[in-house]
Order: C-alpha cells, then structure tokens, then sequence
C-alpha cells in the first residue's frame, strides 16, 4: 500500500514536514539498499573494489544520523522539548 498524505500540503504545517521527512528517509534507505547490494553482487561478480567495506560503512554512518535527525524533529520531541 502506497504512502498518502490526505491532509492539506501546508509547508508549515509541523505533522506535513515530519511526514515529508519520514518520506525523504525511505528514499534514502530504499537507494542504499538497492545502490549497495548492487555493488556488492558486481564486486562479486566482476570486479573486487578493496574499498568498498569502507564506502558501506560510511553511507550507513550517514544513513543512521538520517535517521536520528527525523526522529529528533518529530512533532511530540519538539512540543516536550518546548515544555520542558
């Protein structure tokens, strides 16, 4: 089942931008799966690249700070941040 916004597409709108994050997450999730296992099965396959444990782990690194960064900008962190 696809991912829909059924509310108004107000940019300011805090529920909009948290959702549009989560969105930007997925892509990003969705290309280092796809980018890395492809890159794996031809380094496999084909042609060894001694770097590429490193280039894994780091677009992981950024892949997971992605992460922490949508989670810490979700809508109830900011609202107990504030009230706190």
């Amino acid at each position: 089942m696809p991912i829909k916004w059924y509310g108004t597409s107000d940019k300011s709108d805090p529920t909009y931008k948290h959702f549009s994050r989560i969105v930007n997450l997925t892509l990003h999730a969705m290309s280092f799966g796809a980018i890395n296992s492809g890159m794996w099965f031809f380094q496999q396959v084909k042609h060894p690249w001694e770097h590429l444990n490193w280039f894994t782990d780091a677009w992981l690194v950024v892949l997971l700070v992605h992460l922490g960064f949508v989670i810490s900008k979700r809508p109830g962190a900011v609202e107990n941040q504030s009230s706190s």
